[in-house]
């Protein structure tokens, strides 16, 4: 985890325990088993979390550097079966740059770090530790190593959304009145039915509750 005006990452001459060749739920899916695992990752173009990082055109770069990597753990239930950690990103309901007028509205209450920070309805909650979902800029704050993950919660309504998809690209759409902002290590939304999930750019399973921990450090990537 990184601390303000501390370094990120550390030479190494240590070789790689893993290599990973894909986008972020191949990433995602390697390292859930082995906490702590270091890994050489080689990202197709599409990687959200190679651009955080700066993974320059998507291609690992032999530097020698270790940098240690959050996850966002998906605590036991219908969502973590297939895909019990995110690397990225996890978004509940119609992502944002999908926020049409009539985008259906679903009734959640989002916890963060055991307070209360949302009740009512919303058409999406973004949980991230990454900046970048499709290469927009969604999470402006977003960190991959600073063991806190981003929470955002869209109440958005129709009129305003054509203008917040056309600042996306450039996280202009936050601040925003009616897009609640927090981070914290532990997020529970529940909701009142079941809704579209993504974890990492792959759809899953909807489910009307879902929890999420932070794991500081739970892999490290060699650069």
């Amino acid at each position: 985890m990184i601390k303000p005006g501390e370094p990120w990452g550390r030479p190494t001459s240590a070789a790689a325990d893993l290599e990973v060749c894909g986008g972020d739920a191949d990433l995602a899916a390697a390292v859930s088993a082995r906490p702590g695992i270091l890994v050489r990752f080689r990202p197709e173009p599409s990687s959200d979390l190679a651009r955080a990082i700066g993974l320059a055109g998507g291609q690992s770069v032999a530097q020698g550097i270790e940098v240690p990597l959050d996850v966002l753990r998906i605590e036991d239930g219908p969502v973590a079966v297939n895909m019990p950690i995110a690397v990225n990103m996890v978004v509940i309901g119609t992502p944002p740059d999908g926020l049409g007028r009539f985008a259906r509205r679903f009734g959640a209450n989002v916890r963060v770090d055991s307070r209360s920070v949302f009740h009512g309805p919303c058409t999406t909650v973004v949980i991230s530790t990454g900046q970048f979902r499709r290469g927009l800029d969604l999470v402006p704050r977003g960190h991959p190593g600073d063991g806190r993950a981003e929470v955002q919660v869209y109440a958005v309504p129709g009129r305003d959304r054509r203008r917040l998809r056309e600042r996306l690209a450039t996280g202009t759409h936050v601040p925003h009145p009616k897009i609640t902002q927090r981070s914290g290590t532990s997020i529970r939304i529940s909701v009142d039915r079941r809704v579209p999930i993504e974890i990492d750019g792959r759809s899953v399973a909807g489910a009307d509750l879902v929890e999420i921990t932070v794991v500081p450090s739970g892999y490290r990537l060699l650069l």
